[in-house]
């Protein structure tokens, strides 16, 4: 059997692809070797910027599979009816660390999942933590900033980190989940999901509701304490890329159960939090969890390149049925996203094969652009309304419209009866076992004691004695053992 014949992208046969074209045998190269300078050219643009947050990642394919009845609170189409199944992409990823980061880290874990429904592609944008460190979008680069290498040292600084924290009193739920047992998953496999935001959903009576999705781990939860990790991110800088690939190589498929919080429109203004406050929970006793579908993943990108870095997720990705809610970070996330790929990927993105529709087929007017593939042929035209039977809109809002009032400005949110920036930490903290208590204490008094101003320390320890009076004794105990020593 003949081999296949090689080429250059235009297609001729490559003589030598061992030896540069040179005048003479041991003469300098030639500008006219088309091969050398196609893949020297090539080859340096086989990178695209990487993601400023979520860049370590890893990702594969699977489906849902609908479990329960949910039409009498949404008509999404691949949520009506029981057995229904719809293939999905799902990406995992580290969030503050750069792509050749460490896996078993404490960092929150990106859970991002791409459905390819039949009424277009749905994607739900979250994390593995069913809270955020801030409330509003205008903070955001801040936050990272401060989280991400100093300018000057070129790695993170505790200094950075921690006075951030001490002007955002809104993060001390999520720092209190970061540095609990938590805060380090064994793996991708062994974590659950959060949509973390809140959502609606429409039925098809028009009905809104207000939900949450909760994706909980079959395979149970697994963490590492910080010395586990801080052993395994030096032996296995891949370790959760490894344990994901390989586990789905040998035929072990993970899963997850979806189950959503679903609250009626009516009740968010009058509920104890604030339900579009990215740092609240709504606890399970107020809004029970519901079964929805089993999410399942069974098979590995080919090319982790194509598939898992140019995958591109963006909340603002609808279908109908489903819509956003007046959470303001979900609000600021509705345009980040994608213009993030817009600027990663180029303007048609969308047409790569792993963020494409699969169950249908996008039809609309954009045209052109770098790496356009989307012409539609001579007599397509790329304006709307037209006489030559182009696609039209439907009339048919995908969610209920959201009712607004008052006047415009910069707005604090409005408070409801239990919201200050403290309660939910100090409920979370006494849910603890006397054990994890003791290890979350460790956790953050080791990265508050390497803060070089005292001030910024005493504003991080006002914030743990705010959520409860234990907690912040023992965290300010614990910080001053490790900096006399």
């Amino acid at each position: 059997m003949s081999k296949r014949v090689l080429t250059t992208e235009s297609g001729a046969p490559v003589a030598d692809n061992q030896n540069s074209a040179s005048a003479g045998a041991g003469g300098p190269l030639l500008l006219q070797d088309q091969h050398l300078l196609e893949k020297l050219a090539r080859f340096n643009r086989e990178r695209i910027p990487e993601r400023v947050v979520h860049a370590r990642g890893s990702g594969a394919y699977g489906h849902f599979e609908v479990t329960d009845d949910v039409t009498g609170f949404t008509h999404a189409d691949f949520l009506s009816q029981i057995g229904k199944r719809t293939e999905v992409f799902l990406r995992f990823s580290t969030v503050a660390d750069s792509l050749g980061g460490a896996d078993a880290v404490r960092d929150p874990r990106g859970f991002a999942l791409k459905f390819y429904t039949e009424e277009g592609n749905y994607d739900l944008v979250g994390n593995n933590t069913p809270v955020f460190f801030i409330k509003d979008p205008i903070k955001f680069p801040d936050f990272i900033h401060s989280q991400k290498r100093d300018p000057f040292t070129g790695k993170q600084e505790p200094d950075n980190v921690w006075d951030f924290w001490a002007h955002a009193p809104e993060a001390t739920h999520q720092v209190t989940w970061l540095m609990g047992d938590r805060g380090i998953p064994a793996s991708y496999r062994h974590m659950n999901g959060y949509g973390s935001h809140t959502y609606q959903w429409t039925n098809a009576e028009g009905e809104a509701f207000f939900v949450k999705y909760h994706f909980k781990t079959n395979q149970g939860i697994r963490c590492l304490s910080a010395e586990q990790g801080g052993e395994l991110a030096g032996k296995d800088p891949n370790s959760h890329q490894t344990d994901l690939l390989q586990a789905i190589e040998r035929g072990v498929h993970p899963s997850w159960t979806l189950y959503a919080q679903i609250m009626p429109a009516a009740e968010a203004a009058d509920y104890r939090f604030n339900p579009f406050d990215l740092t609240k929970v709504w606890p399970h006793k107020d809004y029970p969890l519901q079964r929805v579908g089993r999410l399942v993943l069974d098979r590995n990108p080919d090319n982790v390149f194509a598939e898992v870095e140019q995958a591109a997720f963006s909340p603002n990705n609808f279908v109908p049925g489903i819509g956003p809610s007046p959470d303001k970070m979900l609000q600021g996330r509705l345009f980040a996203y994608a213009d993030a790929h817009r600027y990663r990927l180029g303007v048609n993105h969308t047409q790569l094969a792993v963020n494409a529709p699969k169950a249908t087929t996008a039809q609309n007017y954009g045209r052109d652009g770098l790496m356009a593939s989307n012409a539609q042929g001579r007599h397509a035209k790329n304006y709307e309304p037209n006489s030559y039977d182009g696609p039209a809109e439907t009339g048919r809002p995908l969610a209920a419209p959201l009712a607004v009032s008052g006047h415009t400005g910069t707005h604090e949110a409005p408070l409801h009866t239990k919201d200050d920036d403290f309660y939910q930490a100090g409920e979370l903290y006494r849910l603890m076992s006397a054990e994890e208590k003791q290890r979350l204490i460790a956790n953050i008094a080791g990265g508050l004691s390497q803060v070089s101003r005292d001030d910024v320390i005493e504003k991080n320890l006002a914030h743990f004695h705010a959520a409860d009076p234990e907690y912040g004794k023992r965290v300010e105990e614990a910080v001053r053992a490790l900096r006399e020593d």
